[in-house]
């Protein structure tokens, strides 16, 4: 007889129902096919086989669905002899991908078999899925399956111990990064345990790290203490070791510490850690010897320890340092950040989170020096530990800045206030301070604790713009208003890029003739929708973020664009009027950038009027009065916008060299039923006497037009005349005036 008539034979022999006896570590493999004859020749085929020392524990599924029933529970099989035509054509090959995908089960070796060669997998399938061996069951004959099995069960345990080294490196790795920042020695040693007991897969129980030397005294003690244990043990933490009452752990431990070795037990194993003058020993209860590839692996794990461990008072400073003020002592931001997250979630309605801004710091830094300044910030660190601790929590958040947190009955703003009544001595200075506080209520919640420290920062943000209250609560609408700002200015540079802003042109009248003298070109922003966003609104946030300044030259060129188009009208305009910001002053090519765009515009300097506010004049007059100076001398005009409005002096009004004083609005509806004029008439009084030229803007009646002319103002505009509007417009209403 042959030996494939035999194993055929074989195949078809009765069962033999007595259960086998098996190892205890045996082999899980799981059969699935739909037909019970093949599990019974499995079954017998296999009965009694051993491979590598372990028996064959065989799982058995007569279709796809049972197996993923199976797997749902139990993921730990070597090899799976699968069939491929089940409960459909493709049963067998869609539960390979949910093997390896869904179960993510990629240790586990794949065998194909089926009766059906037409329904062989593509090759691709084999690789896509790393599928060990494919065979038709008529030719997987015993002595065939057995030689497949063996063949799948070394490569499975081939994959696993790479796999098992892997993971343990990555927890020797893992171990040292996570413990370097364990800032006190009880914490490193139950790191230590923790990362041991995932190497050896142990629960975390029984264990213990004992010091040569007590870790919390300075006195030359020789005794052990347990700095670490876990489970049943875990009170004894800070205990000498003779407390243990379990004598085999303590004569491990001591005979460990007496070899510097290591100690490998057949039930226990015993690390020896020795970093600097510091000596220790970590028990383990294994229950077995371990293999020669774990006590390799906690050899490597002690070593790296090792070196952690002479350093751990280093550690600690390196903590302090990164989560302390260097020169306060105090909390830092990163430290004041964790209270405040912890605070999240224990928020306690009865808590606030307050900042204090130290007014006016800077001038104490510029006129006394760094080192009083520091002095200083010392002296007030210590006034707000002697008042407030230990009931509040205290940092340094800023250079100037403290963060405080803790009941709202302590940090109120009349508490603090009282705090900085007095002044502080510092060397032979003593120093009145006072404060600028932003408070955040724990009622107000927060996602963490970043979020409760930002409301706080708004709140002082809007305190510091008081003039009247030297406090601010935070209010959910000033988030809100925070948001929407940042929101307008993403929109509005999104459409300056795209090209959507314009510019639209105003007349400026001249009173004595009623004819077109100028135009004054102003920056518009209309919507998808047609809305127009008012410019009060728009342009403070442009100058904000700095879009200002790219967007003022565009302006700039448009207006002298349109200025040029005009001029094959009769009656064009002689000069035309752009405003321009602080922001754009202070930006040092403001001069050259003017004089190319007049240059590559072809716009006259005399044909250029400039318009800026009074507050800019008064703000940086050193910036203004230079800049202004060189455009001056450009041949460009300069006019004051909205003057009256500010607080600028006689002194400073003649330093600047100016050509014009724009009469704001507000002083021009003043002027009603002959009535009313004063401060029109004293602005137009003094420009008069400074040889200055005056325009009138909003203007809307005609009695206001003649009230102004009567007073000497020489020019006007104004919804009277025509309302801004696109340069098409512009020229069409240019035409029809001229008609």
């Amino acid at each position: 007889m042959s030996e494939l008539e035999h194993d055929e034979l074989l195949q078809w022999q009765e069962e033999d129902d007595t259960p086998p006896d098996e190892p205890l570590h045996s082999w899980p493999i799981l059969v699935v096919d739909d037909d019970d004859a093949v599990h019974a020749a499995t079954r017998l085929a296999l009965h009694g086989i051993q491979i590598q020392q372990r028996a064959l524990a065989l799982t058995h599924a007569s279709s796809a669905a049972e197996a993923r029933t199976i797997l749902e529970k139990q993921r730990d099989f070597a090899v799976i002899l699968l069939d491929v035509v089940m409960e459909s054509g493709q049963a067998g090959l869609e539960l390979v991908g949910d093997i390896r995908k869904h179960y993510d089960m990629n240790e586990c070796r794949i065998i194909l078999r089926t009766g059906q060669p037409g329904y062989a997998p593509e090759i691709a399938v084999f690789n896509d899925y790393d599928i060990n061996d494919y065979r038709t069951k008529s030719e997987l004959t015993r002595t065939r399956l057995i030689t497949a099995i063996t063949a799948a069960l070394r490569s499975y345990d081939q994959i696993r111990t790479i796999a098992e080294n892997r993971r343990g490196l990555e927890l020797i790795v893992s171990a040292v990064a996570d413990l370097m920042e364990k800032h006190a020695l009880t914490q490193f040693a139950e790191g230590v345990l923790t990362q041991m007991t995932a190497l050896l897969k142990l629960p975390l129980d029984g264990i213990v790290c004992a010091q040569k030397g007590s870790p919390f005294s300075d006195d030359n003690d020789e005794r052990l203490y347990i700095v670490g244990a876990a489970g049943r043990l875990a009170h004894l933490i800070t205990a000498p070791v003779d407390e243990l009452h379990e004598p085999h752990i303590e004569h491990s431990i001591r005979h460990c510490i007496a070899q510097q070795a290591h100690v490998f037990a057949h039930d226990a194993t015993t690390l020896y850690l020795r970093g600097g003058n510091q000596e220790a020993a970590v028990y383990v209860h294994t229950g077995k010897q371990l293999t020669e590839q774990d006590r390799q692996l906690l050899e490597v794990f002690a070593a790296n320890i090792s070196a952690c461990f002479g350093n751990v008072k280093q550690v600690e400073m390196l903590n302090y340092v990164a989560y302390h003020d260097t020169l306060t002592r105090l909390a830092n931001r990163s430290c004041f950040i964790l209270w405040l997250d912890i605070a999240t979630r224990q928020v306690n309605p009865r808590e606030v989170v307050c900042l204090i801004d130290l007014d006016h710091f800077a001038d104490v830094n510029d006129a006394l020096g760094h080192d009083v300044g520091n002095a200083l910030l010392v002296a007030v660190a210590e006034r707000l530990e002697q008042h407030l601790a230990p009931h509040c929590r205290i940092a340094r958040t800023g250079a100037d800045i403290f963060g405080l947190l803790g009941p709202e009955n302590l940090l109120n703003p009349e508490n603090l206030e009282n705090i900085f009544n007095q002044s502080f001595a510092v060397g032979e200075h003593h120093l009145p301070v006072t404060i600028t506080t932003g408070y955040c209520r724990m009622l107000e919640g927060g996602e963490s604790g970043f979020t409760l420290l930002k409301r706080a920062n708004i709140a002082l943000n809007r305190a510091k713009k008081h003039f009247h209250e030297s406090h601010e609560y935070f209010m959910a609408d000033m988030e809100d208003n925070t948001r929407w700002r940042l929101e307008v200015i993403r929109h509005l540079r999104h459409d300056f890029q795209l090209k959507r802003l314009e510019v639209w042109y105003q007349p400026q009248i001249e009173l004595a003739t009623n004819k077109v003298i100028g135009m004054e070109a102003l920056l518009r922003w209309p919507s998808e929708d047609g809305f127009v966003q008012p410019p009060s609104v728009f342009i403070p946030l442009a100058e904000y973020s700095g879009l200002i300044v790219e967007i003022g030259e565009w302006v700039l060129a448009e207006a002298a664009d349109a200025w040029r188009s005009l001029q094959d009208l009769y009656n064009a305009p002689k000069r035309v009027a752009v405003n321009v910001s602080m922001p754009q002053f202070r930006n040092r090519r403001l001069i050259d950038r003017i004089a190319e765009i007049l240059g590559s515009h072809r716009l006259p300097p005399t044909a250029l009027e400039l318009e800026i506010t009074e507050s800019i004049a008064m703000d940086e007059p050193k910036v203004v009065i230079s800049a202004l100076g060189a455009l001056k001398e450009l041949g460009v005009h300069i006019s004051i916008d909205d003057f009256g409005t500010g607080f600028s002096s006689l002194g400073q009004l003649r330093s600047l060299p100016i050509n014009c004083l724009k009469i704001d609005q507000s002083f021009v509806r003043e002027i009603a039923d002959g009535r009313g004029g004063m401060y029109a008439e004293t602005i137009v009084a003094l420009a008069t006497k400074l040889g200055l030229s005056t325009i009138a803007e909003g203007v809307e009646t005609a009695e206001q037009a003649g009230f102004l002319r009567a007073l000497g103002c020489r020019e006007a505009q104004g919804y009277l005349y025509a309302r801004p509007m696109t340069l098409k417009d512009f020229r069409g209403w240019l035409q029809q005036r001229r008609d």
